[in-house]
């Protein structure tokens, strides 16, 4: 019998279901891909179910679920926090505790009865710590026998940060900071007062920092403050948060407002309203603290570990600025980031930590250049699904045969200047596309970022866009020495293929800065000319590779603009029906699924009565 281990997050946010089997992973997918809910917290039940078909079981087949975290910790966490603030958060009391004494207590039960949904057998039900399925996430399927381990995100069931160092197939847990104190919420604390959504929006204030003025007397006030009035930052990167700026622990918001007016001279941004400059640099200022955290942990786990290797996971662990500088500082020789490092991550984690530390099973490194097939671990649809549902909807495509040729028309097409939604192979598990369910431009196009942002996503003009490379063409465009594959670092432009920038370049506003040409790649290189890289490996995604190598073959740049298959607040595309439906209602050019190419301009009205804006909740 094949040893079958079901990983399950659930209930907060980002659902998802994972599963092992002998070890290792057959597939691995969000549950908002399946209901079209972003960031989706239900049960993972359509997850569950493909994951089991992926594999080609049935529910009586598992040996075992595994589930993130530890529920009645969490109550506890819970309780304790509600006391030790009283009277204040009543409101909040009164909100969540009925519903954690109605449900969520009775975890057990609750996910025996969702799991009843697939079949009446009762595999045993495993808890595992909420960091150390983050910690098991990383550590696994990472290329290293041995590694430090470091997980940063918001709340588990007390800890925020972990330093853990995993050797073969044991992991110890050496140091934790515990709630209310969280480098993950005081970011999401940032997020929320500049006007973005709390656990979705902040990679717009990553993707916002940039903008800030380095030299700019009021980002080194913003900095000050942050560090004496909201945060003590320890030598060892732990932290203790002034709690009279911060209502997140009993209330319904992140910041105590008026607090924060006074602090900073500004008041909250309103969600959709002009950036100014201000929030710029209270941006750019966060992320300058968090760097200095993120840095002084990982410090401190080297230390600890004395190994010369690092993992990381936890939601900080997607903050790619910070993982680029952690890299380039030598304090590891390398490191390795968990493509969902997210809590959909969890669900891995926690099948990992059952199958490792609970049966002690052994573990061998034997893929390269890790464990997780290039996080390509989602659902697949072949030829005839696709033929299927263009049938349906009456789409006109042409079929191609042969994909080297469908590669050159599709490389030919991106060179014209034309934005291409690219649809293959499985989905992928995280929250980057990777080249599966993208959408494809040419960076070298100093329209193409506008056009993606306003006419194909619908989104904020200043949101950046990461290069997809060759693998072997990494140096040549980008100052890394060594693959990207997970689109988790950043890294800065090479010298040479950088414009500079006038000398009033920070005192222009924020449009006239990002349309500057900044690089002979102006669509993938930021404002500070850095960019976000998935290098792309002939090995994990050979097609992928093919259409950019043909890409080069026809301009001499191996690189295309990449950005997910979604419009604004829709979850990434899993089925060719959604990759149809955001193509037809944006502005995208070319479709290719499978071996099909659909031009935009012949296909039939698209009829459908509902939009993406009514359909999706903006993020």
């Amino acid at each position: 019998m094949r040893n079958t281990i079901l990983g399950i997050s659930a209930f907060y946010h980002d659902s998802a279901a994972a599963l092992l089997v002998d070890g290792e992973i057959a597939a691995a997918a969000h549950e908002e891909r399946f209901t079209r809910k972003k960031h989706d917290s239900s049960f993972p039940v359509n997850a569950v179910r493909y994951v089991l078909q992926e594999a080609g079981m049935d529910y009586k087949d598992l040996t075992a679920v595994a589930f993130y975290d530890k529920p009645f910790l969490k109550f506890e966490r819970l309780l304790e926090t509600y006391h030790g603030f009283a009277p204040c958060g009543v409101t909040s009391f009164h909100s969540a505790i009925p519903v954690w004494i109605k449900e969520k207590l009775f975890m057990k039960k609750l996910i025996r009865e969702q799991l009843a949904e697939l079949g009446d057998s009762k595999p045993p039900i495993y808890y595992p710590e909420h960091h150390l399925s983050h910690a098991a996430s990383a550590f696994y399927p990472s290329p290293f026998q041995e590694a430090a381990i470091v997980t940063i995100d918001g709340v588990g069931e007390w800890a925020t940060t972990t330093i853990g160092h995993g050797r073969d197939n044991a992991i110890t847990l050496l140091k934790e900071l515990h709630f209310p104190h969280s480098v993950g919420l005081l970011y999401s604390a940032f997020t929320y007062y500049t006007g973005f959504a709390v656990n979705s929006g902040e990679y717009k204030l990553m993707g916002l920092a940039p903008y800030g003025d380095p030299d700019s007397p009021r980002l080194a006030e913003f900095v000050r403050k942050i560090e004496s009035d909201l945060v003590d930052v320890r030598a060892d990167g732990s932290i203790l948060l002034n709690m009279d700026y911060f209502s997140y622990a009993t209330g319904l918001k992140m910041a105590r407002e008026d607090k924060w007016e006074r602090l900073f001279g500004v008041p909250r941004r309103e969600s959709e309203s002009e950036i100014s400059q201000v929030y710029m640099d209270m941006a750019l200022a966060i992320q300058q603290v968090t760097e200095k955290i993120v840095m002084k942990l990982c410090q401190t786990a080297a230390e600890l570990t004395k190994s010369k290797y690092l993992v990381l996971a936890g939601g900080v662990a997607l903050n790619c600025v910070a993982n680029g500088k952690v890299l380039r500082s030598g304090i590891f020789e390398d490191i390795w980031i968990q493509p969902a490092a997210g809590d959909a991550g969890g669900a891995l984690g926690a099948a990992y930590a059952v199958w490792y530390i609970r049966e002690g099973n052994k573990r061998t490194l034997n893929c390269r250049p890790d464990s997780m097939h290039g996080a390509y671990l989602g659902p697949s649809f072949s030829d005839r699904e696709i033929e299927r549902l263009l049938g349906a909807y009456g789409g006109v495509p042409s079929y191609y045969k042969s994909f080297d040729e469908l590669a050159k028309v599709v490389a030919t097409r991106l060179a014209d200047g034309k934005v291409v939604g690219w649809f293959q192979g499985r989905m992928e598990y995280g929250p980057r596309a990777l080249g599966n369910r993208s959408i494809l431009g040419d960076p070298r196009n100093p329209e193409m970022q506008k056009k993606l942002n306003l006419k194909i996503k619908y989104r904020e003009g200043f949101r950046p866009f990461a290069p997809s490379v060759l693998e072997e063409d990494i140096q040549t465009y980008f100052d890394i020495d060594r693959p990207s594959p997970y689109m988790l670092l950043v890294a800065p432009v090479r010298a040479e293929k950088r414009i500079p920038v006038p000398s009033d370049y920070n005192e222009r506003s924020l449009y006239e800065r990002l349309y500057f040409l900044r690089s002979d790649i102006p669509a993938i290189t930021h404002i500070d000319y850095s960019a976000r890289i998935q290098s792309v490996s002939k090995e994990v995604n050979p097609r992928y590779w093919q259409l950019i190598r043909e890409f080069k073959a026809l301009t001499g740049y191996g690189v295309i603009v990449n950005t997910s298959f979604n419009v604004r607040g829709e979850p990434m595309v899993c089925t060719p029906r959604d990759a149809y439906r955001c193509f037809m209602r944006t502005e995208m050019d070319y479709l290719v699924m499978g071996n099909y190419l659909l031009d935009k301009k012949e296909q039939p009205e698209f009829s459908e009565d509902t939009d993406w804006k009514t359909e999706f909740k903006l993020d």
